[in-house]
């Protein structure tokens, strides 16, 4: 049977003022939990690597935890869970923000474990040996190396974390799929919506792959 389906341009076009309405949802919530994701990874990512077995354990507990569980599951929990234990409802973008920051935080944490342990022991020594104490010779000297090569996996972890907040319409997140998804419901032209809704997409990781080369391509990053 021949199919007798014809894309509809005018329809696609109509949608866009209706999704733009979902992007500043969608960057809030990738962008807003990736500050705090980064500041979470650092924070555990340096505790992972703690010889001390007491900070160490939490550390590998709660990236094991975010990184072995879907982010599905983690904003349905927060958003429905959450709330039985807290006795208050949680806010659909706060419950957004807080799955995107603390299953961003797990993955940046390996990147943080990984980038620090990839610098040569012999750079801590030099930097004993000039009479700097270990906290200055890790800020100073480690770290600066090793968040140079960071930045290309940090930057994917962003990538992924724009794409994650296409689950969040299961919570009535006005994001971009939400907004799609309410078109439709009214347009019933689902083909040219989701098409449009997936160009805004790769227009906006495309856009933070394009950045990332750029710094790249300026020698900032080091792999």
């Amino acid at each position: 049977m021949e199919s007798q389906f014809q894309f509809d341009w005018q329809a696609a076009i109509n949608a866009i003022p209706f999704l733009l309405e979902g992007i500043p949802y969608t960057l809030m919530i990738s962008f807003g939990g990736l500050l705090i994701g980064f500041a979470l990874g650092i924070f555990f990512g340096l505790l992972s690597i703690n010889k001390l077995w007491f900070l160490k354990w939490p550390a590998t507990a709660y990236i094991e935890i975010f990184r072995g569980t879907p982010i599905l599951v983690q904003v349905l929990f927060i958003f429905y869970g959450l709330p039985d234990l807290i006795g208050t409802s949680i806010n659909p973008l706060t419950a957004g923000i807080a799955a995107i920051a603390l299953n961003s935080g797990a993955y940046i944490s390996e990147v943080v474990r990984g980038g620090v342990q990839s610098i040569d022991k012999g750079q801590n020594e030099a930097g004993l040996s000039l009479g700097l104490s270990r906290t200055q010779t890790f800020w100073s000297i480690i770290w600066p190396q090793a968040f140079r090569r960071m930045v290309p996996p940090l930057g994917n972890q962003a990538i992924v974390s724009i794409k994650d907040t296409s689950l969040f319409s299961v919570i009535g997140v006005g994001e971009l799929v939400r907004q799609g998804q309410i078109y439709i419901a009214t347009t019933f032209q689902a083909f040219e919506v989701y098409f449009m809704v997936a160009l805004m997409y790769l227009a906006i990781t495309f856009s933070l792959s394009l950045i990332l080369r750029f710094i790249e391509r300026r020698g900032l990053v080091s792999v």
